[in-house]
């Protein structure tokens, strides 16, 4: 890895970063930087919309061919991908991390398929989780496991308790601004896993005809206070619990993609 250059593509300057003196306010000042620099897209698994004849060019579990895509070629990439990249630099700073299974929580409540989700822990004075490969809502710091409710920029609650499950011991909950109820947002076991545990999963979300990836172009990035997501024909800004919408005509689609995002991922 070429930690200069991965600090330098999500805004950070390498010389306040050094290795093997990393605490936690600069693992937070990290996830905060990458989240609003890498944007959660589906472009390498759906391809161009505007050209059907262009397929994407896969998902690859590797941890060379996601340092090339998402440092030299700039682009964003899914959970499996980013939370993959991000759990190597943190390594390599000499942070005590590695990476977990999670299973994101539908609307029916339950989570499936397993490991449809990796995420990070790292253990400093304890254990937080660290993610950076969620789409709305994005976690912008690092998240105690013992059940310490944390606020983030965007005024975002998260929180991990126990989980009722008999298959997983945690859930990872989230309350968005004005809101009385929390919403279930994964769940997890804390057991170190290796990459190329996801493999079969990733396979599946990257092809399976029901997976909420294969469908339509979803990029999504957040911003200081909220999220802006690009859909096939609208742009998204959420700001606390308002959301409003723009439409983008077909021929403007990928210079929105690369004004709003920072993706240059025209194809044809």
């Amino acid at each position: 890895m070429d930690t200069d250059r991965y600090l330098e593509r999500i805004g950070v300057d390498p010389t306040t970063v050094t290795p093997g003196a990393i605490d936690l306010d600069t693992v937070a000042r990290l996830q905060h930087a990458h989240v609003g620099a890498v944007p959660f897209e589906n472009l390498a698994i759906v391809g161009d919309p505007f050209d059907d004849a262009t397929d994407g060019e896969g998902v690859v579990l590797d941890l060379g061919h996601i340092h090339e895509k998402v440092v030299e070629r700039r682009l964003g990439g899914y959970c499996f991908e980013l939370n993959g990249l991000f759990g190597w630099l943190l390594g390599e700073l000499g942070v005590d991390t590695h990476r977990v299974a999670a299973r994101v929580v539908g609307d029916d409540g339950t989570g499936r398929p397993p490991a449809n989700h990796h995420t990070n822990v790292v253990t400093f004075d304890r254990r937080f989780l660290v993610d950076v490969g969620m789409g709305i809502p994005t976690m912008r710091r690092p998240l105690p496991v013992d059940g310490e409710v944390v606020t983030d920029s965007a005024g975002v609650a998260w929180r991990v308790v126990e989980s009722d499950r008999p298959d997983e011991t945690h859930l990872t909950q989230y309350r968005r601004p004005g809101e009385a109820a929390w919403r279930d947002r994964y769940l997890f076991t804390d057991v170190p896993r290796e990459l190329s545990y996801f493999e079969a999963t990733c396979d599946y979300l990257q092809s399976a005809p029901e997976s909420p990836f294969t469908g339509e172009p979803v990029v999504s990035v957040a911003t200081d206070t909220g999220h802006v997501k690009l859909k096939r024909d609208t742009l998204v800004r959420y700001e606390g619990n308002e959301r409003s919408e723009e439409p983008v005509a077909a021929e403007d689609w990928h210079d929105v993609l690369a004004r709003r995002f920072g993706l240059q991922y025209r194809t044809a």
